[in-house]
């Protein structure tokens, strides 16, 4: 059974970095994975982030665009989430998903001075 677990959130004042990851275990096949990234404000719905496909290629919302970058290294079965220039409005739970049915527990990231 695939599973899905994130780190590498906490505390950061604006303008600040944090590099989130997302390991999967269970799975010899995490190369071929098209990864995502979500995250869930306090009372909103859970949003899409961005979004690194099996080659790497990249998308990403508009809200966070110039400002996250999502890699991966396949030789650890493991997605990032490198966020810079942080915002109060980038508080949330943020969550990796594997192929649109598989999700993480989630990690959270909270800004603010």
């Amino acid at each position: 059974q695939v599973q899905l677990v994130e780190s590498g959130g906490g505390l950061v004042q604006p303008g600040g970095s944090l590099r989130l990851s997302c390991a999967a275990s269970g799975t010899f096949f995490f190369s071929t994975y098209v990864m995502h990234w979500y995250r869930q404000a306090p009372g909103k719905q859970r949003e899409w982030v961005a979004t690194i496909s099996r080659p790497g290629n990249t998308n990403y919302a508009d809200s966070v665009k110039g400002r996250f970058t999502a890699s991966r290294d396949n030789a650890k079965n493991t997605v990032y989430l490198q966020m810079n220039s942080l915002k109060p409005e980038d508080t949330a739970v943020y969550f990796c998903n594997a192929q649109n049915s598989i999700w993480g527990q989630g990690t959270q990231v909270t800004v603010s001075s």
